[in-house]
């Protein structure tokens, strides 16, 4: 995976926003892209001017979700079972992650979705089960996207404020990516928390 990792990486250097989506695509469809990694990557890539925009290479990260997650979902509705059982293993679609997401539907219902979208490996194929399971499109478009838009946003967000220093914290990430990625969403929710409360005493 991490070999793949710094080939997505160094997609994102050469091509940009067009290297960028296209990882963001294939993470989306399982591909052991290390989404966690790569993230911050184009973050810190922004910072030192590889990417131009900030708020573009979020959009061109969440777009390519998103695009990623309608190709798996019609793959789930249109390929069915079969298609899964066949080749399900190779995008780490095994009859074991199915039963975690479909726990997960059971649990949370369409917001399954998003509780899905910060899960390891099950956050790049939730959106076949969702397929599989004919789910409501405005539904799944929905948690779907706000969870991509809080995932990229966050790891974007903290690659960006790393800068030219991302390539000494790296093993880091490596090593300890998601209680990172944990730590910075815990950030952003304490931030819109205090800022509403700021608000609330401001009126």
């Amino acid at each position: 995976m991490e070999h793949l990792q710094h080939l997505i990486i160094g997609l994102v250097d050469t091509f940009g926003y067009a290297g960028l989506f296209i990882g963001m695509a294939l993470g989306n469809i399982g591909a052991p892209i290390g989404s966690e990694i790569v993230l911050p990557a184009a973050g810190a890539l922004t910072a030192t001017g590889h990417l131009p925009f900030l708020w573009g290479t979020i959009v061109v990260a969440i777009f390519g979700e998103v695009t990623g997650g309608s190709v798996g979902y019609a793959i789930g509705r249109f390929g069915g079972r079969p298609l899964i059982d066949n080749y399900g293993k190779y995008v780490h679609l095994t009859h074991a992650n199915l039963d975690r997401v479909h726990t997960f539907f059971a649990r949370y219902g369409d917001f399954a979705i998003f509780v899905c979208r910060f899960v390891p490996v099950i956050r790049g194929i939730v959106s076949i089960p969702a397929g599989l399971a004919e789910m409501d499109l405005g539904h799944f478009y929905l948690w779907y996207t706000l969870g991509s838009a809080i995932f990229c946003g966050a790891l974007i967000l903290l690659g960006n404020a790393l800068g030219a220093h991302f390539d000494t914290v790296l093993p880091l990430f490596h090593k300890w990516g998601l209680v990172i990625l944990a730590v910075a969403l815990a950030a952003i929710v304490v931030a819109i928390i205090l800022g509403r409360r700021s608000r609330v005493r401001a009126n």
